[in-house]
Formats: C-alpha cells, structure tokens, sequence
C-alpha cells in the first residue's frame, strides 16, 4: 500500500459515509468484497464513520522518514557486507555478533521513525485483519456496521476498508485485507481498546498495527531495512492468552445464543462441530432403488414396495426348499432306495427258482450265503453212506 491507498478518492464509487444516500445495509449488500472484482480502478470498499480530529502535515513526515530510511538501509547493507563483525557474539570481549549489531541500529531507527510522525502529526494507523474469501463478506458487513453504530463506534476508530476480489480467480486460498482506522497508533491504551472490542464483539484474528507512514514509505516484511512492518505487535499490547480468552467468549456467546451474528460467521464457529458430528447413516431402501428400476421415488410408499418385494421373496424360498433338500438330505431317496432293493431281490429270487426249483422251494428271506452253508451237511452223509 502507498499513501494514496489509505485515502478516499473524491466520488469514488465504493465508499460510504454518513452523507451517503444509500443506507449502510443497502450499500454492504450491493459492494460485497467477494463480488467486487479489481480491475486496477476499484481496489478497496471503504466505510467511513467519523472523520478524523486532527490536521496532519504527510509530505513533510514522508520527506524527512524517507531520508532516514534511506541512511538506515545503508547501513544494514554495510553491517551485512562488513567481514570485521563476526557472525556469532564473544561474551568475554564484548564483541557484538552481526544481527546484534544489524537491530540495534533498526531498533533505534523505529525510534526515530516514531519522533518524526508525532513532530508532523503524522501518527493515523490501522489494525490489519485477513479475511479468506468464503468469510471476507460477512467479517466485513460486521466490522462496517459496528464502525458507524456499534461496539466500534465507542472507540477513535473511524474508518475501514477491505480489499476487492482479484480479476484472476486462479487463487483459491487468497486473503482479503482488511484495515480498521485509529487517528493515533502511539496511543497504547485507545489502540488497545480498539483491539479488545474487535477480539470481544467480532471473534476476529487480527495481524498487527501499521502506521500510515510506514505504508507511505513501502515498509513491509521484506524491505531492505529490515525494519519491522508493524508499530504494534499483538503480544506488545495484552498477552496471548488474554486474547485467546476474548475470542472464546465472542464463541461462547454465538454458543449460547446470547449475540445474534449472520448465518455464516455462526457455521464458522460451529464448522469444527459440525465437521466432528456423525453423519445420518443412509436408508438401505435407498440402496435397494440402485438396482430396481420399478422402485418408487416416493419416500412414504417405498415401505410399502419393500414389504412386498420381501413377501415374494419369501414365497420363493418356500417353494424351492423341498427341491433343495432333497438333493442334499441322505434320506430323501429312500422309496427309491426300497424299490430298487424288490427289484433286484425279485431277480434274485427268479434266478435261485431257476437254478434250485428241482431241489426244494426257495425261501423268500432266504439269501445266497446261507445256501451252501445247507448244502454240505447233505453231501457229506451220502459220501458216508455209499460204501455201505
């Protein structure tokens, strides 16, 4: 961002104020950031909801800041290249390693950084807030609302702006910026209570404060300075875990009904929930629709169907268990066993008449192995008998 990104340009269409004849709601609901598409013409939403109280003399803090930055830059350069500064400190002589040496010279040009934006009046901020594009239109709507008649408007904050939507949508996880203005980022304890209401009333994760002449002077991450981004850390402001504590009670609250926040911020907080619950096991009917062409769509009659297909069923199986078991119990065969057994004891017999009907009549139960049996006995006393 440079300094004319933190200024509205006169008539610029995406903006609001008090004076607007558009209502708020009105004007949220047509310009959603998710919607708006940046062509180079229309890179932010603005709403504005007080104006600010004091004169500030920009060009000349730009002037003087740029000349010290200029002179800092250089000498981190110099501190980097200069073989005569170890990398690593030497506690026994004292000597600083070159990161020592590189921070405090950008420590105390922060420092100076800070007299020049006080001397000029030039000391107007903001909180910056990501916001990914599912959620960039509800987080906005809210922060705008509460800017002009909510929990915001108690504070000095007095302006907010969120970027638009890239004309590339070739970005799935891209992060819309949004920047919450305060009229003095050197006053700890009104920042701070900026930063409590937004934690408190709005849930939201916030990225630091940036003083507008930082962003004048292209300051960020990856400047050749090294200086850090941000006036304000977080943590430099109230503790991690009293800001975790805010934040949890802003749930809590959606939890219990007790704030009344839009649909989407409240599946936000709920997703984990939600995401964690068991899903409705899906009807077995359903599954038996596949692969019946002639199954009801109709939820109340396939009840219905499905008794009826089990009664048929049903009917089936009945008939085809007699065929079954008798292909698979040992004693269903046992009138055809019988039969063939008088059969071929009725051959047996025609064949013993044959052979002994001369002889004696054949016993019905009779069987070949008691015959011989019978028959010795008879030889054996002619034998004896003959010589006689």
């Amino acid at each position: 961002m440079s300094k004319s990104e933190d200024v509205i340009n006169p008539g610029y269409t995406y903006s609001w104020n008090t004076d607007s004849v558009l209502p708020l709601q009105d004007f949220l609901t047509k310009y959603k950031p998710s919607m708006v598409q940046n062509d180079g013409k229309k890179p932010w939403i603005w709403v504005q909801g007080s104006a600010p109280t004091h004169e500030e003399r920009t060009q000349e803090a730009i002037e003087e800041a740029s000349a010290l930055l200029k002179e800092v830059t250089q000498r981190v350069e110099a501190i980097k290249n200069d073989e005569s500064i170890p990398l690593r400190s030497n506690k026994k002589t004292g000597v600083k390693s070159k990161k020592e040496v590189r921070e405090q010279v950008q420590a105390e040009a922060t420092e100076k950084l800070k007299e020049i934006a006080i001397k000029h009046g030039y000391v107007s901020g903001k909180w910056l807030i990501f916001a990914s594009a599912d959620k960039v239109d509800t987080i906005w709507s809210n922060l705008a609302k509460s800017l002009v008649s909510g929990p915001l408007a108690s504070t000095f904050a007095y302006l907010a702006k969120v970027a638009t939507s890239p004309e590339s949508r070739e970005s799935p996880n891209y992060q819309h910026l949004i920047c919450v203005y305060i009229p003095d980022v050197y006053d700890k304890v009104r920042v701070t209570e900026v930063m409590k209401i937004l934690l408190r009333n709005h849930g939201i994760g916030l990225s630091g404060v940036k003083s507008d002449l930082y962003t004048a002077l292209g300051i960020d991450s990856k400047h050749a300075s090294g200086l850090p981004s941000t006036t304000w850390k977080n943590s430099a402001l109230i503790s991690d875990a009293e800001s975790k504590e805010l934040r949890d009670a802003f749930f809590a609250d959606l939890a219990s009904n007790k704030v009344t926040p839009a649909k989407e911020l409240l599946e936000t907080a709920t997703s984990d929930v939600a995401a964690a619950a068991p899903s409705k096991p899906k009807p077995k009917l359903k599954k038996k629709a596949d692969v019946d062409p002639f199954a009801s769509d109709n939820d109340d009659g396939e009840g219905d169907e499905e008794n009826k297909r089990k009664q048929e069923l049903q009917a089936k199986v009945k008939r085809a268990v007699p065929k079954k078991k008798a292909t698979d119990d040992a004693f269903a065969s046992n009138d055809e066993e019988d039969e063939a057994k008088r059969k071929e004891e009725a051959q047996a017999k025609k064949a013993k008449s044959a052979l002994f009907a001369k002889k004696r009549q054949v016993s019905d139960v009779g069987d070949e192995d008691q015959r011989p049996r019978k028959r010795k006995p008879a030889k054996s006393q002619d034998r004896e008998v003959s010589p006689t």
